[in-house]
């Protein structure tokens, strides 16, 4: 967390305040990781913290913005997702590499935000404009990578011109999410987890490249 934090009323909050406000935090993430969004209760998240609900509202207006903070610093992390794909080759057995290391990161990153994502994407489902947007700034921090990925092969004519670059990228940054959000229930299938990145790895780059990675 950067920058000067404050109260709901404007004050800024010093070294104790800070402490506390993240400590409510930290209890809410776990909270939201084994109780469902609806049934999360401030009065929960102030007594798990070890302090009052009164203390709680001095930092958030409800649940809701507590959550909305949490998101906004999940959304700051994805921008690390960018690195696994910006700049990067597609070339070859590095384009292989690039593939496998995009589906690792991605998965990972949604396994790690399970719960906090399970929430945001409630929000955008309801019309919630500020879920909608963070959720689309992370699938972003792929989107265009991806899209400018394509561009590039475009001009070195590796791929048709007719293809739509940003259509390509999104369509597999979409099916990514929907496949991160779904993982436990590809055991239905009879597909072990172990097999799930090998094959998006595939998928991903026959999308981007039109052709089987190199071995």
């Amino acid at each position: 967390m950067t920058g000067q934090v404050r109260t709901v009323d404007g004050r800024v909050a010093g070294r104790r305040g800070q402490a506390t406000r993240q400590k409510l935090l930290d209890c809410l993430s776990e909270m939201l990781s084994s109780s469902p969004y609806r049934d999360v209760k401030v009065i929960d998240v102030a007594r798990k913290a070890g302090t009052s609900p009164a203390t709680f509202y001095q930092y958030f207006p409800d649940v809701e913005g507590a959550v909305l903070e949490l998101a906004e610093e999940m959304a700051q992390e994805a921008t690390a997702l960018t690195e696994l794909v910006a700049g990067r080759s597609w070339a070859g057995k590095a384009g292989r590499q690039t593939a496998e290391e995009l589906v690792a990161g991605f998965l990972d990153f949604w396994r790690r935000h399970d719960a906090l994502l399970r929430v945001a994407d409630l929000g955008a489902a309801e019309g919630d404009k500020r879920f909608y947007k963070i959720r689309m700034k992370i699938l972003s921090s792929v989107t265009g990578p991806l899209t400018d990925a394509v561009k590039e092969l475009q001009a070195k004519g590796r791929v048709d011109k007719d293809v739509n670059p940003a259509a390509v990228a999104g369509s597999l940054v979409m099916m990514l999410s929907s496949v991160a959000s779904h993982q436990k229930g590809f055991t239905t299938w009879g597909v072990k987890q172990a097999e799930i990145r090998p094959h998006l790895a595939l998928l991903v780059h026959l999308g981007i490249t039109g052709k089987k990675p190199a071995r």
